[in-house]
């Protein structure tokens, strides 16, 4: 469920929290994805027409297992660093909700099975989405994918999107993937909606960064978590009566909800009764992760093709040709995601100023690495600083110009900031930049 209302309150109130991004702008990131949602996701969508879904010749279901094969391929031919995280034992306080959505699936099949005996088309797609649960058995099969496309797997203990929050925070993946809003309330410190949205849809990511989130809101992040309890979340329910809007209002005026207890109409609002909203507000604020650096092995490897063939093709009925394009791509895309983004070339201990004299510039040039870049956002260029021999070479990148020079063996992309694989002193632009100053100063 995450947080009611949480999405159109941040666009009203913070909305230089929230910005579009183009899904190629994540090159070079790792990205922590909530694994379950994305399987949901699939078996609600891939392959289903009806209330009929892809299943092998045994009769068992492998939407999850398409979606999350050709999905991955394009998050990875993106040059983007997948991290797959998997919920564990949900806390005690979110059975209540659980049972809720359970209750909700037995309606779902009911009124499928009425819908069926009517004919009715409309109401049977929308019934038979309504009842899809995923399974341990749907979460071990795409565990056991993701592994044999060299893909790394977080087993979380508890819920996954805690487990992407902390991977967050510790700065050990750039951003949370998910559609559920509470990332944030865990502290997630950039959240990104419609990254596993299908290309056919067309619509941009959208980023949220909770530092601007409560700037945007003028709030500290325990009255945020305040808040998003709020408006309503998995752990407990809401104050009958209070939306997000007025839950901002009764936050930014008491700022606690101890203090808005105190003061606010009992008659008018009515308060659940035992409202266990202090152990909501531990779960967010202290939830159960992984920290142990050997037990979150964030490492990509090459695919194990064998082992692809025989899960897909031999045990589950995939089309062996297109499974072997799969991998295919997957070894491509590993090569490509192995080259960085431009910035992580800039070292804060080279210097950003270039020598004026020449015996101090052949000097660096024996301690610089094989290529120095230092960017310039004013006018998009990018100073660069390369051995070619006992020289050194200096010159200034710049988008549109077209210059080719025999230098450079694989692509900078200037005008999107990012640099593919630099193999030095053998350089060959392959897109349209020019050197308008290039010095050589050699013996």
């Amino acid at each position: 469920m995450g947080i009611k209302g949480l999405t159109k309150l941040l666009a009203d109130n913070a909305p230089n929290a929230l910005k579009e991004q183009k899904f190629e702008s994540y090159f070079g990131r790792k990205i922590a994805i909530d694994a379950s949602m994305s399987i949901y996701q699939f078996l609600i969508v891939v392959g289903r027409v009806g209330a009929e879904t892809l299943t092998n010749e045994a009769g068992e279901v492998t939407s999850h297992l398409q979606g999350m094969f050709t999905r991955t391929i394009r998050i990875l031919e993106a040059g983007i660093k997948p991290v797959y995280v998997f919920d564990g034992q949900p806390p005690e306080l979110k059975k209540q909700e659980l049972a809720k959505r359970g209750s909700r699936r037995v309606d779902a099949t009911e009124d499928l099975n009425a819908a069926k005996e009517s004919g009715n088309v409309e109401d049977i797609e929308k019934f038979s989405k309504r009842t899809v649960k995923v399974t341990r058995q749907h979460n071990e099969d795409c565990r056991k994918l993701l592994r044999l496309m060299g893909v790394p797997v977080v087993e979380a203990p508890s819920e996954a999107e805690a487990q992407c929050a902390a991977l967050s925070r510790t700065g050990k993946v750039y951003a949370v993937a998910s559609e559920d809003m509470d990332s944030l309330t865990f502290g997630a410190t950039k959240f990104l909606r419609h990254l596993m949205d299908p290309s056919s849809k067309k619509i941009p990511v959208m980023e949220f960064e909770v530092s601007k989130v409560l700037e945007g809101l003028n709030l500290t992040m325990d009255q945020f978590i305040d808040l998003c309890i709020l408006c309503g979340c998995d752990y407990c329910d809401s104050i009958r009566g209070i939306g997000a809007q007025t839950a901002l209002k009764l936050i930014r005026q008491h700022g606690s909800i101890e203090n808005i207890l105190e003061n606010i109409n009992k008659e008018r609002y009515q308060i659940p009764e035992n409202w266990p909203y202090q152990e909501a507000r531990r779960l967010f604020k202290e939830p159960d992760v992984l920290t142990d650096d050997e037990k979150l092995d964030l490492k990509w490897s090459s695919p194990d093709e064998e082992g692809l063939m025989q899960f897909l093709v031999t045990e589950n009925g995939f089309n062996s040709e297109r499974i072997s394009k799969g991998i295919e791509k997957i070894k491509a895309a590993k090569n490509k995601s192995s080259q960085g983004r431009l910035e992580s070339f800039f070292k804060p201990s080279v210097s950003t100023s270039i020598p004026n004299k020449r015996k101090d510039l052949l000097s660096l040039s024996s301690k610089i690495p094989p290529l120095v870049l230092r960017s310039s956002l004013v006018d998009m260029s990018v100073s660069i600083i390369w051995k070619q021999g006992t020289k050194c070479v200096i010159g200034s990148l710049k988008p549109i110009i077209k210059y080719k020079p025999p230098l450079v063996q694989q692509s900078i992309q200037a005008s999107s900031m990012v640099v593919c694989g630099l193999n030095p002193p053998s350089l060959a632009l392959q897109h349209h930049l020019v050197l308008p100053r290039c010095v050589h100063l050699g013996a």
